[in-house]
């Protein structure tokens, strides 16, 4: 037999949940072929294979949380595809232990009702789960074709015998006419609730606001959004302009590339720069590594990429660690304004908004509508002071509003 454990997944991450169990039992299983799915507080990571076999036994249910090194399932190199677990048996002419069907490793225990043995096969998390629950195996029936009780039926063979749960909204769950849905948080989403909590309890998080007249940017990219199309395979977006000016920023006041470790500070001379992705399951921030060293067509297409992996939940957790400062663009939803939420241990995260006209003095005796987007920047007012935050973010105005600077600096 050999075992399928959960491996090593980050140095942060310790546990997952089984998001998805991608083969069944008695499947054929190469080297190499994913076996389940996990979902980590961060993306969700596929477990391949490193022997091979078929699969005789999971030890754990979709749902179920798994850590680091734990036992999930069983191979076995020398049977049959499509072997199924032997179902349970009674023996009326032998009390003695027997052992348990090839699904289960370990022995299953022996239940004596009436005048023989009624025995019963269940995983070692299910018999947990029955002893927490104060189920006795034998009387919970299942619809497993083999025999095997699972955790859902223990946990309706449960249900009689707990106490309900307290009501936090009575009128809501009595009244037919006012139908609930209660839907459980995915380790994702409640990973994502904890950091933005912990954030603001553990930052002194300020935000400080401008605005950026976006005429400059827009007639730059109608004029050559063709020809840099052309020459890079890459449409000319808004968001290299806004991580150009960030890193220039980021130079210039070098605290808010920095992160609090102790009583130290620690100053970064990189610019690996997260951007902010909406995805079915949450914000994800992959990081677009060193854009100081990339020119606009390869921050587009980092950006581009990244986007595209997010989407369709193929991140690596590489693509999420490290970023030194973030970029959130609310503005793609319709937001007009807002104070984004720092991503700690970041200092610093922008805030980018929907364009919208509006109209602009020019000067005392003049006025005209132009393309304006306000911006935010939210900090952690423990290292960097008010008046270093509001010279970053004019900072950033400047650089936008002179974006032919920008092209040049690289």
């Amino acid at each position: 037999m050999v075992d399928v454990k959960v491996p090593e997944l980050a140095e942060s991450i310790t546990e997952g949940t089984i998001d998805k169990w991608l083969k069944n039992v008695g499947d054929k299983v190469n080297k190499g072929d994913g076996i389940v799915e996990l979902e980590t507080d961060k993306v969700n990571v596929e477990i391949s294979a490193e022997d091979e076999g078929v699969l005789v036994e999971l030890k754990r249910e979709e749902g179920d949380t798994v850590e680091v090194g734990e036992v999930i399932a069983v191979l076995d190199p020398n049977v049959a595809e499509g072997s199924q677990p032997a179902p349970a048996t009674n023996n009326t002419n032998d009390a003695s232990e027997t052992p348990a069907p090839a699904a289960e490793k370990e022995k299953v225990e022996d239940v004596v009702a009436g005048s023989g043995n009624d025995r019963y096969v269940a995983s070692p998390a299910v018999r947990k789960l029955a002893r927490e629950r104060g189920v006795d195996l034998k009387d919970v029936s299942t619809t497993d074709p083999l025999g095997r009780i699972h955790g859902d039926d223990v946990q309706r063979a449960a249900q009689p015998a707990e106490k309900p749960a307290p009501k936090t909204a009575p009128a809501a769950q009595e009244n037919p006419a006012k139908p609930v849905e209660v839907v459980k948080m995915s380790r994702r989403r409640q990973t994502i609730a904890n950091r933005l909590v912990d954030a603001q309890h553990t930052a002194a998080m300020l935000t400080t606001f401008n605005e950026v007249d976006m005429s400059a940017i827009m007639d730059l990219r109608a004029r050559r959004k063709e020809s840099f199309l052309n020459k890079h395979d890459v449409k000319l977006g808004f968001m290299s302009f806004f991580a150009k000016a960030v890193v220039g920023g980021l130079k210039e006041f070098p605290l808010l590339n920095a992160e609090i470790q102790g009583t130290d500070l620690m100053v970064k001379k990189f610019y690996d720069i997260g951007v902010a992705v909406s995805t079915p399951e949450g914000l994800v921030v992959p990081v677009v590594r060193d854009v100081d060293r990339l020119d606009f067509a390869g921050v587009e297409k980092e950006i581009g990429n990244l986007a595209i992996k997010a989407r369709d939940g193929k991140l690596a957790l590489s693509d999420l660690q490290g970023g030194t400062f973030t970029i959130t663009n609310g503005g793609t939803f319709g937001s007009l304004l807002s104070t984004p939420i720092l991503n700690a241990p970041q200092v610093g995260i922008l805030g980018m908004h929907t364009i919208q006209t509006r109209p602009v003095a020019i000067d005392k005796d003049h006025m005209e509508n132009r393309p304006m987007m306000y911006i935010a920047l939210s900090y952690d007012h423990r290292i960097v002071d008010g008046s270093e935050a509001v010279q970053f973010l004019v900072s950033i105005k400047q650089k936008l509003e002179d974006p032919e600077t920008l092209l040049l600096e690289g």
